[in-house]
């Protein structure tokens, strides 16, 4: 009858397959400690020839005795060069970061947009702050359209962006106008070969 590896022991680094992994339950039944250490350091060696090119990294033997440690369950007493992980290690979890929620008025604008707003409000009058906000704007109504897809009202954008700057900045939709934003077509492959005459 068949045996199927669905049927036997799960293994711990499936990367460095099944073979690897008996060679190290092998290893761990042998009783003398230097006939063990040797068993040891063959299999780190086959284990480095089945990633070559990871052998130029500085901690790459480190690893891999980490690894020896791990796919024998830290039951493998041998003489190790390096100090191997722990077990207690390998289940440890990152502290939470802690993120700021922050309400955002019109979350397809996003957070980052109202924060220039707020600069733009900032700035002294003349051409510098008329430029910056008609940058935002425009950035604005580009945003608009990746979520709708249709044409948007220039004096929707500038609604919205008084609305943000709680009535500093206003905009004359008659005498301002924004870019017209597209979406540029997707040049299609023919699947058709082009015979030669």
């Amino acid at each position: 009858m068949l045996t199927y590896n669905s049927q036997l022991k799960k293994l711990a680094l499936p990367e460095y397959g099944r073979n690897i992994q008996q060679m190290v339950d092998y290893c761990c039944t042998i009783e003398d400690r230097e006939e063990r250490n040797k068993c040891a350091y063959s299999i780190i060696n086959t284990m480095s020839n089945l990633f070559p090119q990871l052998n130029q990294e500085a901690d790459f033997r480190h690893k891999l005795w980490d690894h020896l440690a791990i796919m024998s369950d830290f039951k493998l007493d041998v003489d190790y060069p390096y100090e191997v992980v722990k077990p207690e290690n390998l289940e440890t979890k990152p502290q939470p970061v802690g993120y700021k929620l922050e309400s955002i008025k019109m979350r397809h604008y996003g957070k980052i947009v109202d924060q220039m707003i707020q600069r733009a409000c900032e700035y002294p009058e003349g051409d510098e702050k008329e430029a910056l906000v008609m940058l935002i704007a425009n950035h604005m109504k580009k945003l608009i359209y990746q979520i709708n897809n249709e044409d948007v009202e220039d004096a929707k954008i500038f609604k919205d962006l008084e609305f943000f700057s709680k009535g500093q900045i206003k905009i004359d939709p008659a005498t301002h106008s924004l870019h017209e934003f597209k979406i540029a077509p997707v040049q299609q492959q023919s699947s058709k070969k082009k015979k030669k005459k």
